[in-house]
């Protein structure tokens, strides 16, 4: 099946989908009045410096001063090569890096040591932060995490700008190649080009969109990016802090650059206005791709004709149903996110231990799709069916493996335990599905789940036995919701009978149809 990107375009929300075989891979939502700042660059003030938190304050012109950590802050950097008076990454060895950078590697005199090892370099400690920065300073930062709840946004020097084939970064003397080229003949034709171009102490990322892209396109990338960063550092010199000096490409553009690649096969679009400006862009900078643009003009909204809204419905959930009949459980906490397989209805034909690894087989892919649309990150437990057979678990494990190559955010995996877990992390790059989507309950308050009318009943009959009754005191209402009253008034009325025998007052049961089912007043009537 053809693999499409698609974007609904509305006036106040824009939302896009990478559609591959059919099924959603990746999902983004930006909204007009809570759009990101992630990947702006800003002249800021440091407000104050915290050597405690090795961190500083810095005013960028937002309501919530944003957080520097000193181990962000350029000159305490590991990519400060001049300082260490080192070269890296010849390339001759090349391990590549992905889209994010993946590390480094550095050499001593004749790039080798006597076993002919190309070492590691050591990273320098980092410097204190009051060494770094002093309050009342102006810098140039960029925003790398958006501000959540009482948190400012979270800062770095090391500036980065992507580019359609490349990512520049002028304050770390790297070239880095895309993983996910694999031609080592394409590498080195790459590094090659790049190295011939790039200025003495910035660096590179190479893309994935690179690969195949003839020399002179890759040249006017690497013009454009050192033009575009040159207008930064020379208005950076004339406005005074705070300034934002450059502002990222909103949604649109941002996934039709990083997502529309020759794995694509076509971009749909619904808004009309978005389209043109859409296909200007392209043309600019992507000519060989204007021809797989459309503008789609059904009278079914967008998403619903290409299956979208289903599976984001479905992604919602926190049981999600295989095919098989069994199911997964995803619960996802502040740091770490737990998925559990189950059985379910699927009982299997020939032995449990078959039937156990053809449920794992089924459920390691519906778990990588379901971390790659919920874009859940951090720290993942998979909590397996537990196989008695080695051979099993090396099987889904290398099927797990398999499974994640598709997945364009970093990913690490560790093998199978005793006990069927399989610890693994995956980085995070933007909010979650579901904390982008859904909000606390207020009902709940989160917990997932609500105390039973029982439950209920029990605490109402218990605070009624603590009230300081006055002789004057004549009844007793309990509010409630209407649930909860008919509760009150069938199964458990011989409870209240039992409060008005002791307490000697009368309790009178209102239903309040505003209540949720857990909210109840009790008071006093004279």
């Amino acid at each position: 099946m053809a693999n499409v990107l698609v974007i609904n375009a509305g006036s106040q929300e824009t939302r896009v989908a990478l559609v591959e075989d059919g099924l959603i891979s990746e999902y983004y939502l930006e909204r007009k009045k809570d759009r990101g700042i992630v990947g702006n660059i800003y002249k800021g003030k440091v407000a104050r410096v915290l050597p405690g938190m090795q961190a500083a304050f810095v005013d960028i012109g937002m309501e919530k001063a944003a957080f520097l950590y000193a181990g962000d802050v350029l000159d305490a950097q590991f990519g400060m090569f001049d300082m260490l008076g080192e070269d890296v990454d010849d390339g001759e060895d090349d391990e590549g890096g992905d889209d994010d950078d993946r590390g480094r590697r550095g050499r001593g005199r004749n790039g080798r040591d006597r076993r002919g090892r190309r070492p590691r370099k050591v990273r320098p400690p980092i410097k204190s932060i009051d060494s770094l920065l002093k309050e009342g300073q102006d810098i140039v930062v960029q925003v790398a995490k958006d501000p959540i709840g009482t948190k400012g946004a979270r800062l770095t020097t090391h500036i980065t700008l992507p580019g359609r084939h490349l990512v520049f970064m002028p304050t770390v003397e790297h070239v880095g190649i895309s993983r996910r080229i694999e031609s080592a003949k394409e590498r080195a034709r790459l590094r090659e080009i790049i190295e011939s171009v790039r200025p003495k102490g910035t660096g590179f990322i190479v893309r994935t969109a690179a690969a195949d892209i003839p020399r002179d396109h890759l040249r006017a990338d690497v013009e454009f990016l050192i033009n575009l960063w040159n207008d930064i550092l020379r208005r950076s010199e004339k406005v005074p802090a705070p300034t934002k000096l450059h502002t990222d490409l909103d949604l649109i553009l941002r996934a039709t650059r990083d997502l529309f690649t020759t794995e694509v096969d076509k971009l749909v679009i619904d808004n009309p206005k978005e389209f043109d400006r859409l296909k200007f862009f392209v043309r600019t900078f992507m000519p060989r791709r204007a021809a797989h643009i459309e503008h789609y003009t059904g009278s079914e909204p967008i998403f619903d004709a290409y299956g979208i809204e289903p599976e984001l419905e479905r992604a919602l959930q926190r049981k999600v149903w295989l095919k098989s009949g069994g199911y997964l459980i995803i619960d996802q906490a502040e740091a770490l996110t737990a998925v559990d397989v189950n059985s379910g209805r699927y009982v299997g034909k020939k032995s449990l231990e078959e039937t156990i690894t053809k449920i794992n087989l089924e459920a390691v892919h519906e778990i990588v799709y379901q971390l790659r649309l919920r874009n859940l990150g951090g720290i993942i437990i998979l909590d397996l069916i537990d196989m008695e057979d080695q051979s099993n678990r090396e099987r889904v494990y290398r099927e797990l493996d398999e499974a994640l190559k598709k997945d364009r955010t970093r990913t690490n995996i560790l093998k199978i335990s005793e006990l069927g877990l399989v610890q693994m992390t995956r980085k995070r790059t933007r909010e979650s599905l579901g904390r982008l989507m859904t909000q606390e309950c207020p009902t709940c308050q989160g917990r997932g789940f609500i105390k039973s009318h029982d439950t209920l009943a029990y605490e109402i009959v218990r605070n009624i036995h603590r009230l300081n009754l006055r002789e004057e005191d004549r009844e007793i209402v309990v509010a409630v919701n209407p649930h909860l009253a008919e509760t009150l008034a069938t199964s458990e009325s011989e409870s209240l009978s039992e409060v008005e025998e002791q307490t000697g007052r009368k309790v009178v049961v209102m239903p309040m149809s505003s209540f949720p089912i857990e909210q109840y007043e009790i008071r006093v009537r004279k």
